[in-house]
């Protein structure tokens, strides 16, 4: 009987679940996305609880509307950014596939970024309908993608941390 280490780079079940997992994460975020925008019209917002509301909203930027009020060129740029962080992630899913953790935090940071590159090549914008708020104060609005990404980006910083600690 062989012994495994559970944070070896050898995999027995390979890319496939992990792009599993990126590939359901694209659907739902498609799927809502695509819902609000036939239910909504631009700037609406339906309050959900006294903290959180749906609102159609479009982002030209990156997070936190991040460089949206540029000429257009950040389409493209965020487009190039999201494919390339999509090949590098699949690379190291396939270099890693039998790393638990760390393959969850990627497969949900490939599934946000493809989702919301779909977006900016169909639309030229990503589509934002997550809104929380407090107090007269509002989170920049968001999507599924975006909450992928951030449990992801969580996810991996602990993958790190357990890492450091063995």
């Amino acid at each position: 009987m062989a012994i495994t280490n559970r944070y070896s780079s050898k995999s027995r079940t390979g890319i496939t679940p992990w792009i599993g997992v990126a590939t359901i994460v694209i659907l739902l975020d498609q799927l809502s996305k695509i819902t609000i925008a036939k239910l909504f019209a631009y700037g609406e917002s339906h309050p959900v609880t006294g903290f959180f509301n749906l609102v159609l909203a479009y982002n030209k930027g990156a997070a936190f509307s991040f460089l949206a009020a540029e000429s257009g060129w950040q389409r493209y740029f965020f487009t190039a950014v999201g494919v390339i962080a999509a090949l590098v992630i699949v690379y190291m899913l396939q270099r890693h596939a039998g790393q638990r953790l760390f393959c969850w935090a990627l497969a949900l940071i490939l599934g946000g970024a493809i989702g919301n590159v779909i977006d900016r090549i169909m639309y030229g914008h990503v589509i934002d309908f997550l809104d929380l708020h407090w107090g007269g104060w509002h989170w920049p609005a968001f999507n599924i993608a975006d909450s992928a990404i951030f449990i992801g980006a969580g996810m991996f910083i602990l993958d790190e941390l357990r890492r450091v600690n063995k």
